[in-house]
């Protein structure tokens, strides 16, 4: 196990959540999945407790806690893309999957964690500065999946 662990809590699906960024992301895999040892109060032995996983070489660990606590924009993952299709490739898988679309380049998963699928090149055109910065930040504030085209237009002016 890696020294450093995100622990990402889930219902009861860490498992399906785990594999579904396994085959979503690169550098993604499901490790490890440790099961009940005997009944519990929630629960019954050989029920999933925890998944051990990557997503895009991050380290890992989905809890299946039941559901007490729910995840939050104030937890996201932030994918950088190269290009329109990367960035519709990953939009799409998420929310084709039962997610949801949110504004400014967030879309939440069916297990409710949120996810930025942002573009290199609104990343490039924000730290820029100046009248460049400002254009394309405007543009990306009317967009739910950021549209590469018109970011880079914004850009120009």
């Amino acid at each position: 196990m890696a020294k450093n662990t995100i622990c990402l809590w889930y219902d009861k699906d860490a498992e399906s959540a785990a594999r579904f960024y396994a085959r979503t992301f690169p550098d993604s895999a499901v490790g490890a999945i440790h099961r009940a040892p005997s009944d519990y109060p929630s629960g019954k032995q050989g029920d999933v407790l925890t998944v051990e996983f990557t997503v895009l070489g991050v380290a890992c660990l989905g809890i299946n806690g039941g559901p007490v606590f729910k995840h939050s924009e104030a937890f996201s993952f932030q994918v950088a893309t190269e290009d329109q299709a990367e960035t519709d490739r990953y939009w799409n898988a998420i929310v084709g999957n039962g997610g949801q679309e949110s504004a400014c380049g967030w879309c939440k998963d069916r297990w409710g964690l949120n996810w930025q699928i942002t573009p290199r090149v609104l990343t490039e055109a924000l730290t820029a500065g100046g009248v460049e910065a400002k254009r394309a930040f405007d543009a990306m504030m009317h967009m739910t999946k950021i549209d590469v085209a018109a970011i880079e237009a914004a850009r120009r002016g």
